[in-house]
C-alpha cells in the first residue's frame, strides 16, 4: 500500500501494481473503509484498477489528518476476494447485424461466430474501472482466444449499447461516441441514465455476465439497430 498527494485536496492510495480480481477487491474494501472514516470531510472517491483517488474538503480538514485516517482505516482491510460485489446479468444480441466486427474477430481467432459468442458469454467479468465516458465500465478479463487489439482506425460513431472487445477487456458503450474497440453485439440495457436510480447498473467491484438473446427479445427490451 502506498499513499501519495494528488493535489491540494486529494490523495491517491495505491493497493497493488497489477490488474486482478484480488486487487480490485482490495480497492473496493478500501473505498468502503475510507468513506466511513472520513464522513462529511469526504467529497468524492474515484476507484480504478489498483488505486483509489480520495478528494476531501480542505475547508473542514487537512492533508495530514486525512492521511492519518486513511492509513488507519486501511491497515486491516477485508481479505482480498471477501467483497465480491453484486452479479449483474446483461442481455446481448450477438450478430453481425449488431456487431460489425464479430465475423472478422471470429475469422482472425480461427473460431466460428457461435464459438466466439460462447466464450464471451460464458465468462464472468469484474468491473475494474469506470471512465472514458459516464457508465463506460472496463470489464476483465476476456478469454485469450477472443482477445483482439483495438482497431487501427477508430470509428467516428459507435452506437449506444455496442458490446465490444479490446485486448483482454470488454465493455458496453453507454452512449454514441467515437471508439476503436471490436464490436461483437449490442445490449439494450442503458449503462448510464441520469433519470434512473441508480444511474448506472454496475459499479467498480461488481461482477458482470452476458446473456445471449434473440433479435426479437433485444428489440422488445428497447434495443435499437
Amino acid at each position: 500500500m502506498e499513499l501519495h498527494s494528488a493535489g491540494e485536496n486529494a490523495l491517491i492510495l495505491y493497493l497493488g501494481n497489477a490488474t486482478s480480481p484480488e486487487v480490485s477487491a482490495r480497492v473496493q474494501a478500501a473505498a468502503a473503509a475510507v468513506e466511513l472514516a472520513l464522513g462529511d470531510d469526504l467529497i468524492d472517491l474515484v476507484p480504478s484498477y489498483a488505486s483509489l483517488l480520495i478528494i476531501y474538503n480542505s475547508f473542514t480538514t487537512d492533508h495530514l489528518s486525512v492521511g492519518r485516517r486513511v492509513r488507519e482505516c486501511v491497515t486491516h482491510l477485508a481479505a482480498a476476494g471477501e467483497l465480491e460485489g453484486k452479479l449483474v446479468v446483461l442481455p446481448v444480441y450477438y450478430h453481425p447485424e449488431a456487431g460489425e466486427d464479430l465475423a472478422a474477430l471470429a475469422d482472425r481467432a480461427g473460431l466460428s461466430i457461435d464459438q466466439v459468442i460462447a466464450l464471451h458469454s460464458e465468462s464472468e467479468y469484474r468491473v475494474y474501472a469506470i471512465g472514458f465516458a459516464p457508465g463506460f465500465a472496463y470489464l476483465g478479463e476476456v478469454d485469450p482466444r477472443i482477445a483482439a487489439p483495438r482497431l487501427s482506425t477508430p470509428r467516428q460513431k459507435v452506437p449506444r449499447g455496442a458490446v465490444a472487445i479490446a485486448d483482454r477487456q470488454t465493455a458496453v458503450y453507454p452512449a454514441v461516441s467515437p471508439g476503436g474497440w471490436n464490436l461483437i453485439g449490442r445490449c439494450p440495457v442503458r449503462m448510464f441514465n441520469p433519470d434512473a436510480s441508480p444511474i448506472m447498473p454496475v459499479t467498480v467491484g461488481d461482477r458482470v455476465r452476458f446473456e445471449p438473446i434473440a433479435r426479437a427479445r433485444f428489440l422488445a427490451l428497447g434495443g435499437e439497430l
